[in-house]
């Protein structure tokens, strides 16, 4: 898959991320560590176990790495999610990080396709 074939699978702005970092191979360099970010996983355990102030930071990395690298539909999700936490609302948000998982997993599964 090309990098652009990703962009368009994980509902991502490739014009833009191109246009900002000016070329495909400064764009693809950033987006081959994304996979090495552990914010997801951070949050995750932290969710579990209820460190609410620790489970916000992870998310709120995560939606501003997601926008920096033009993953929209990524930041859509987390950022969501985000303004939740920041409102420190802890209830009903499990449709809301399911769909951060999904995006996010949509993402790394795209991402590992890159030719």
């Amino acid at each position: 898959m090309t990098l652009q074939e990703c962009y368009v699978k994980i509902g991502g702005d490739y014009n833009d991320i191109l246009h900002r970092f000016m070329n495909e191979n400064m764009v693809r360099k950033f987006v081959l560590k994304f996979p090495q970010d552990n914010n997801m996983a951070l949050f995750e355990e932290s969710w579990t176990k209820k460190n609410y102030e620790t489970a916000f930071r992870a998310m709120h990395t995560l939606k501003g790495v997601a926008i920096n690298l033009g993953f929209t539909t990524l930041y859509n999700a987390s950022s969501a999610l985000t303004e939740k936490l920041r409102s420190q609302e802890y209830d009903n948000l499990d449709g809301m990080i399911a769909d951060v998982k999904k995006q996010y997993d949509i993402v790394i599964e795209a991402i590992a396709a890159l030719d």
